[in-house]
């Protein structure tokens, strides 16, 4: 019987050029999620438009874990999942808060839809080019689908509360423009990915798990509108931060031994 292991390099390259299904079927599924989203948003369907958008971020984080527990990854994989991106974080959640709320404000709407966009697409194509040129554990400028989840979470929560778009379409079009500005900026935002899943933990912490669960399903909306408002806020905050500690540094004061 033929040893797998010994498969000659060429032919693993050649193997790695191929398009490995399960990883392209989350993708795909991916893509699907960010075309219903649009067509819902079309339809004025504003409660399952942005549920579809965070449904495409769950499998947006699936297919890549799954692609590398399965030793499935490739160049194939790697482009057709940033073009869905391009779809699902960066047209439709622009689209869905166009129609909710900036469509009513000429060409002021929908240019600040369109900033969004090209961040979006901007954002993807510097990740792209500098995939491992950068600390892992900080992500570049507010990765896709948190800008994502902001945008349509904004709509999310307001939508069902009863808020008509086009009442609150300044606040709309502010927080479509700072998603957009956030994605391109050099802000560095924390990836996680040096979080060990599979290490020891603390008693509480496992206590948690469920309280985040309880807080997430009594208002989905308002929790995960918080949740990615809070970390789009985070890198700005942090540099704040970084620079109130070093102006609260005289950089002339001298220290003098005691009794000079």
């Amino acid at each position: 019987m033929e040893n797998l292991d010994d498969t000659p390099e060429h032919e693993e390259k050649r193997r790695r050029r191929g398009i490995y299904i399960l990883p392209s079927l989350f993708t795909t599924a991916n893509l699907f999620a960010g075309f219903y989203a649009i067509v819902q948003a079309m339809n004025g369907s504003f409660e399952y438009a942005p549920l579809a958008i965070f449904i495409a971020m769950i499998l947006d984080m699936l297919d890549g874990r799954i692609a590398r527990l399965t030793h499935t990854e490739s160049d194939f994989g790697a482009q057709y999942d940033s073009l869905v991106d391009m779809v699902s974080f960066g047209l439709a959640p622009a689209l869905v808060m166009y129609e909710w709320a900036l469509s009513g404000m000429g060409k002021l709407g929908w240019l600040a839809a369109f900033i969004y966009t090209a961040g979006a697409g901007l954002r993807l194509a510097r990740f792209n080019t500098q995939v491992g040129l950068h600390d892992k554990r900080y992500f570049r400028g507010l990765p896709s689908p948190a800008a994502a989840a902001l945008v349509v979470g904004f709509v999310w929560v307001l939508y069902t509360n009863g808020v008509p778009g086009r009442d609150i379409s300044i606040a709309a079009l502010i927080i479509t423009v700072m998603a957009g500005v956030l994605m391109v900026s050099n802000i560095r935002y924390r990836s996680f990915k040096d979080v060990d899943l599979r290490g020891r933990v603390s008693f509480m912490t496992i206590l948690a798990v469920p309280l985040v669960f309880v807080l997430l399903f009594q208002d989905p909306p308002q929790v995960l509108f918080l949740t990615f408002f809070g970390y789009a806020l985070s890198g700005p905050v942090a540099i704040l931060f970084r620079w109130l500690r070093r102006e609260g540094k005289d950089p002339t004061e001298k220290h003098h031994p005691h009794g000079m």
